[in-house]
């Protein structure tokens, strides 16, 4: 896309299982009383992602508003939603100005344009179709299985309010061109899946494979977000936003709370939570509810992330000898 841009690149409900416990090949102890959600929700957000970039194409309108300077447009049997020019938009996608219009993060018209909605906006939209893939695809491998476990409103909520907190940070430290995309809300169910993991720790049976194995994750979607033209502050703010989140949305019940009614009138029943799930929760919340609010009203105050922070723009975009990531 144009210099200048950024994309953000990343059983039945309520159904009694028993009463007794098994081990599946999930790394933690499934208890069989313990209900699973089918999912819809997150199938749904990826039909609204696909339909609002259908919009989006069809607003854009390559051979009507192309004006050749950088090439024909790409697909063009597509008609009207054919695509951008690959030397103007790499990714298969509409032009800057389109998604400017129709609602991307951009710092001047959120600040000087009280266009606040802009925060919001932006996660629906998409750079092109390869944006939209890997981020669509992402999101089905990861909010399937969480929506599966936890329920439509939580994951929902992790989705929409990391979503926001990537727009927060990124429009602190990106203040020239615009951003979109859903990698933030799709980082921030990473970050919730390993809140989830630490807080419920104790029902974990491969507790070492699995912490490795989604550090590894974590640490190699955020690695490609040092590269130029993707927002890494949308990555980082949205993982922050989830992480917490998942300490307040996601605690499991301790082993055995769930089958407690099953015991032997007179049998000892745990608390459902341990006090380290407790002292987790209160602390994400209040981090959660004071970096929302610091963030927006720095945000709205038109606050640079960058006249505060040094060396925080390394975290989004590293030069090389083979590319440079001027301002």
């Amino acid at each position: 896309m144009a210099t200048g841009d950024v994309e953000r690149g990343g059983g039945g409900n309520g159904k009694n299982r028993g009463n007794t416990y098994n081990q599946s090949s999930s790394p933690y102890y499934v208890e069989k009383d313990e209900k699973y959600w089918t999912s819809w929700l997150i199938p749904m957000f990826v039909v609204a992602n696909v339909a609002f970039f259908v919009v989006v194409m069809y607003v854009n309108n390559c051979p009507k508003n192309n004006l050749g300077l950088e090439g024909g447009c790409v697909a063009r049997f597509l008609g009207r939603l054919s695509f951008q020019p690959t030397k103007e938009n790499p990714l298969f996608g509409p032009s800057s100005n389109t998604l400017e219009k129709l609602g991307a993060l951009n710092w001047e018209k959120i600040v000087h344009g009280n266009q606040g909605w802009r925060l919001i906006t932006c996660i629906w939209l998409h750079a092109g179709v390869i944006h939209l893939l890997a981020n669509m695809l992402s999101l089905v491998f990861i909010g399937i299985r969480l929506e599966q476990q936890f329920g439509f409103i939580r994951v929902g909520l992790i989705y929409l309010l990391s979503g926001l907190g990537g727009s927060i940070l990124s429009a602190l430290f990106i203040q020239r061109g615009i951003s979109v995309g859903a990698s933030g809300a799709l980082f921030g169910l990473l970050g919730a899946m390993l809140s989830e993991l630490l807080t419920n720790w104790t029902i974990y049976t491969n507790k070492a494979a699995a912490l490795i194995t989604l550090l590894v994750i974590i640490a190699i979607n955020l690695a490609v977000g040092i590269l130029p033209h993707v927002d890494n502050f949308a990555h980082i703010g949205g993982f922050l936003a989830g992480f917490l989140l998942g300490f307040v949305l996601l605690l499991r019940p301790q082993f055995g709370w769930v089958g407690r009614k099953n015991l032997p009138a007179g049998a000892p029943v745990r608390s459902k939570h341990k006090a380290y799930q407790y002292m987790f929760w209160v602390i994400a919340a209040v981090l959660l509810i004071v970096g929302f609010a610091v963030g927006l009203v720095m945000v709205f105050r038109g606050e640079r992330g960058n006249d505060h922070c040094s060396w925080c723009h390394y975290l989004s975009c590293v030069p090389t000898s083979k590319w440079h990531c001027g301002n």
